[in-house]
């Protein structure tokens, strides 16, 4: 074991690869609920709704396969599962001009186009063309991002009144969920620091415990919790229902809406899964301390295909979407350093397809303080742009400013990107910018003008 994942070579511990491996699944665990809501709650161009528990199973068995396959494969210490912004273009975008099985025919394509780019060692060379100050502001950047999303799915930050986010739901910090979030958050950072073997996982499960304990004896509105309400379940084994696996039709998609629409779909799904897997591996790869000095991650070849691979899995699963889940980032805080974290990750969402009941007893309020934890760990990447330099800062600062603002990885790596080939080439330094950026560069302006595009051929 020490031998196939390089243990010792990374310094890291069995110990330490289970607790992040258990850590990393349990900030993630909310996929399992939320992503059936969000595909369940819309229709195709027949008025076909997807059944939920069908749902949960297939995203379970996605992620559960993924996430294996990038421990083995490629020995990094990610959870793969469907990706959130991938399964609402699918549901909302590509599923109200054509049926769910021509949807997720998409899915398998996009995948696949995602292989060939990775086999071809194209996305390889696109992800080391991008300049090393970059690939630290996208740590930076994701270290924000997952900091406003544990901020908001807990309820200590929601959309204001007046101003586009506010403190609490009021203005102020109210109700119980919201407590239970400020008491794990502070158990967390006082458990890290006081270098507690296993913080971040002793905090979650102690607070979960405490938001179960809190809403069995007070009357709390369920919706104030989010999509998990903490509460035993009242069972524990469920069978699942695998009969959505397998239902695709992989070019019909392009006869019912018409080759553009089809297209733009595919297009959206490979840019959005593409630079938001590459942005998460580069980012958590670098706060796990495997990226070299010259910003190159480890096996990235075999980690690219294998993210390919898991988008094709998800559409053959009808799960939408797979991709390395940024919520990586908790399990390498708690240590993570190999595939055998992931391997701990895909054996938790095996269990849970049959114990589907209890990934309802994490609420967001106890594994919101995690994502908080570890965003602040990825912020100290900063130290590493170069900020005298203004043609690399602003580009970095773009980067990370976006990421955050817009709800997107994809988004802040364009505008990086974008902005940095720009300045390159006004301060007369465009021969320095590889030939692949520049390809990189149009395909960003075009995916931020993709609504005007379309608008010409409509």
């Amino acid at each position: 074991m020490d031998r196939f994942f390089e243990l010792s070579a990374r310094e890291t511990t069995i110990g330490r690869e289970v607790r992040g491996g258990l850590t990393t699944f349990m900030a993630m665990a909310y996929i399992i609920l939320l992503n059936p809501i969000i595909l369940g709650g819309a229709v195709d161009v027949t008025g076909v709704k997807l059944s939920i528990s069908q749902l949960t199973a297939s995203t379970i068995i996605a992620a559960a396969v993924s996430t294996v396959l990038i421990g083995l494969v490629g020995n990094a210490p990610f959870g793969v599962a469907a990706g959130l912004g991938l399964n609402a273009v699918v549901a909302y975008q590509a599923a109200p001009h054509m049926t769910w099985a021509q949807a997720m025919g998409l899915v398998v394509l996009e995948g696949l186009v995602i292989v060939v780019l990775a086999v071809s060692g194209l996305r390889r060379l696109i992800m080391n063309s991008i300049p090393l100050a970059l690939k630290h502001a996208i740590s930076v950047g994701i270290g924000m991002f997952i900091t406003l999303i544990g901020l908001v799915d807990a309820g200590f930050v929601a959309k204001g009144t007046g101003t586009p986010v506010q403190l609490g739901s009021t203005g102020h910090l109210t109700g119980w969920p919201v407590a239970v979030f400020c008491f794990g958050l502070l158990l967390v950072i006082v458990l890290f620091v006081r270098k507690v073997p296993g913080a971040i996982l002793i905090g979650i499960v102690v607070t979960a415990v405490l938001a179960i304990t809190i809403n069995s004896v007070v009357r709390i509105d369920p919706a104030s919790w989010g999509v998990v309400v903490p509460r035993l379940p009242q069972a524990v084994v469920a069978v699942p229902d695998t009969g959505l696996v397998g239902q695709v039709d992989l070019f019909g998609g392009f006869a019912r809406a018409g080759a553009l629409t089809a297209l733009i779909v595919l297009f959206t799904l490979v840019l959005s899964g593409f630079f938001d897997a590459m942005g998460t591996i580069i980012g958590v790869s670098d706060e796990a301390g495997l990226v070299d000095s010259e910003g190159r991650v480890p096996r990235l070849g075999p980690i690219l295909t294998v993210d390919g691979v898991a988008g094709a899995i998800g559409g053959y699963c009808s799960a939408s979407a797979n991709t390395v889940f940024v919520e990586s980032a908790a399990g390498v805080g708690e240590g993570a350093r190999t595939g055998l974290a992931a391997l701990v990750t895909g054996g938790m969402f095996v269990l849970t397809l049959f114990v589907t009941p209890l990934a309802t007893v994490v609420p967001a309020a106890a594994a919101a303080p995690a994502l908080v934890l570890v965003g602040a760990l990825m912020m100290t990447q900063a130290r590493n742009v170069p900020w005298e330099d203004l043609t690399l800062a602003i580009p970095a600062f773009l980067t990370i400013a976006l990421m955050p603002f817009t709800y997107s990885i994809t988004n802040g790596v364009g505008a990086g990107v974008v902005t940095y080939t720009v300045i390159q080439a006004a301060t007369g330094r465009a021969r320095r910018i590889p030939w692949l950026l520049w390809v990189v560069t149009l395909v960003f302006a075009a995916y931020f003008a993709i609504e005007g595009i379309q608008g010409l051929f409509v």
